[in-house]
Parts: structure tokens; C-alpha cells; sequence
């Protein structure tokens, strides 16, 4: 009986099944160590991430307290545009609360529903701001601000003469005369002035007046270049304080693009960090899933 169970168990198979359990053992326990290490790689890149969205949205929210700030900025109340920038701080408001808000309450309960409920109002940010930058598949001349919106208003009349005498009420031209009183012809041909002091303020370079002060200028009587070009806005001059240039093209322009600069800026602001908010979004809700995975 000992010889027979010598033989049903030799010493090279019990060997050979220890060796087995073993191996076993430790595949089992390197499962057990990689799994863990794994979750904790992924969760470190989900708070990075989650951080860094809520650092992105910081800016959104700054973007709030300058468009309140500045909401009666250079006569822009005549366009109706402050109720447009009452409109796109609320909408501001709530992309930074819906972004933090699906961060904290659907990330990890609802990550698809949380993902869309960001991503939407995210686009339409995105639209706006394309929108204010021109882009031709999003802009309108019945959109506010838009650059066509703003060709069209140059040529309105009636907008302009209210325009031109609230330009004149905030005494632009006046502030500009008296800080540069006692500078020379060169002196001041060399200052730095704004578009709309060198359109309204002053007349057109292409005129030849000669400098007394920064707002009177003497009609020169000889006669222009005949390369230089006849400008219209030469006989729009007056030496009056209340006329000035305010009629001339060039001020109608100076105003204009000094309210469109301030547009443009919101849109690139708007086209930039919607698409920082997108991106990392996108990349937090990958991570969740993948943390999803893993777990």
C-alpha cells in the first residue's frame, strides 16, 4: 500500500503543483497592486483636470464684473448695446455655474447627461463670440455688435447727430485743447491721440491746415499736391467748438471702430475660452469614464 501511493504521488508532481499555486498566488497579488495603483493614476489626473476647469471658468467670471463695469462707455448707451452686454454677463454667469455645478453634482453620477448639460451652453458661447468676430457662417446684421451691424449704423443720420453731440457733452475735444495748450505744431502732430480725438477732434492730415491749437486750424490757401486726393471731410471743418469734425467720415469712423475694438476683444475672449472649456471638459469626461472602467 506505501509502494502504491509512492507511485500515484511523486515528489517531482507535487513540485510541480506547488510551483503552480504559487505562481497563481503571486499573479493574483500583482492584480491586487496594479489595480489600486491604476485607480489612484487615474483619480490624480481627474483632480488635476477637475481643477484646471475650475481655474479656466475663473476668467469667465472676471469677464462679468469688466462688461458691468464699463456699460456706459463712450455714449455705447445710444446703440442699446448695454442691454446686450446685461445679456451676455447673465449668460456668463451661467456657464460658470452650469460648468462647476455638472463638475461637482454629475461627473461621476451622470457623466454623459453632465457632459451635455456643459457642452451646450459652452457652444453657444462659442457662437457669440464667432458671432462678434464676424465669421461669416454666424453673423448677421441684425446681430448686435457684430462688424456688420456696426457698417450699417455708421450710416445712420439720425443715430449720428445724437452720437456727435453726446461725444461733444463729454468734452473730449475741450480735455484734448487744454492738456495740449502749450505744445508746437510738431509736438503735437507727434502725440499719441485716440480714434476718436484724431477723427473728431482734429482735420484730416490731407486738409494742409496749418496748427494754431488742437482745435484751431488755419485753411491753407495754396493749393494741395496733385497727388494728394480730395477729401470731403476738409470743408466739414469749423473752428467752432461745437461743430469741429464731428460731421467729417474720419470721425464717424474713429467712433465706430473704437466701439468695435471693444467687441472684437469680447469675441476672441469668448472664442478663446470656450474652447479652453470644451477641450478640458472633454478631456475630464474621458477620464471619468476611464476611472469608471478601472473601478
Amino acid at each position: 500500500m506505501a509502494d502504491n501511493n509512492a507511485n500515484a504521488n511523486p515528489p517531482e508532481a507535487v513540485a510541480v503543483a506547488v510551483i503552480e499555486e504559487k505562481k497563481l498566488k503571486q499573479a493574483e497579488d500583482t492584480k491586487k497592486n496594479i489595480i489600486p495603483r491604476k485607480i489612484f493614476q487615474v483619480k490624480q489626473i481627474s483632480g488635476i483636470l477637475s481643477v484646471a476647469s475650475f481655474v479656466f471658468s475663473l476668467p469667465v467670471l472676471a469677464s462679468v464684473i469688466w462688461l458691468l463695469y464699463i456699460k456706459s462707455y463712450d455714449c455705447e448707451w445710444l446703440f442699446k448695446l448695454p442691454r446686450l452686454q446685461i445679456g451676455i454677463s447673465i449668460g456668463l454667469i451661467c456657464v460658470f455655474l452650469i460648468c462647476n455645478g455638472a463638475l461637482i453634482f454629475l461627473r461621476t453620477r451622470l457623466p454623459m447627461v453632465g457632459i451635455i448639460v456643459v457642452i451646450v451652453p459652452l457652444t453657444v458661447m462659442l457662437t457669440v463670440g464667432l458671432a462678434l468676430l464676424g465669421a461669416n457662417n454666424t453673423e448677421n446684421r441684425r446681430i448686435p455688435a457684430t462688424p456688420l451691424w456696426f457698417k450699417m449704423k455708421i450710416h445712420d443720420n439720425s443715430l449720428w447727430s445724437n452720437i456727435k453731440d453726446c461725444i461733444y457733452d463729454t468734452g473730449l475735444c475741450q480735455d484734448l485743447a487744454t492738456t495740449s495748450m502749450e505744445l508746437k505744431s510738431y509736438d503735437f502732430n507727434m502725440k499719441k491721440l485716440s480714434l476718436i480725438e484724431s477723427g473728431c477732434c482734429r482735420p484730416p492730415q490731407e486738409c494742409h491746415m496749418q496748427y494754431v491749437n488742437a482745435t484751431f486750424w488755419e485753411r491753407n490757401d495754396k493749393v494741395a499736391n496733385e497727388s494728394d486726393s480730395y477729401n470731403a471731410d476738409c470743408d466739414s471743418w469749423k473752428n467752432e467748438r461745437d461743430v469741429l469734425c464731428y460731421n467729417c467720415q474720419t470721425c464717424r469712423r474713429g467712433y465706430i471702430r473704437t466701439l468695435q475694438s471693444k467687441w472684437l476683444k469680447l469675441g476672441v475672449f469668448l472664442v478663446c475660452m470656450a474652447v479652453l472649456l470644451i477641450t478640458s471638459h472633454l478631456s475630464l469626461f474621458l477620464v471619468t469614464m476611464w476611472e469608471l472602467h478601472v473601478s
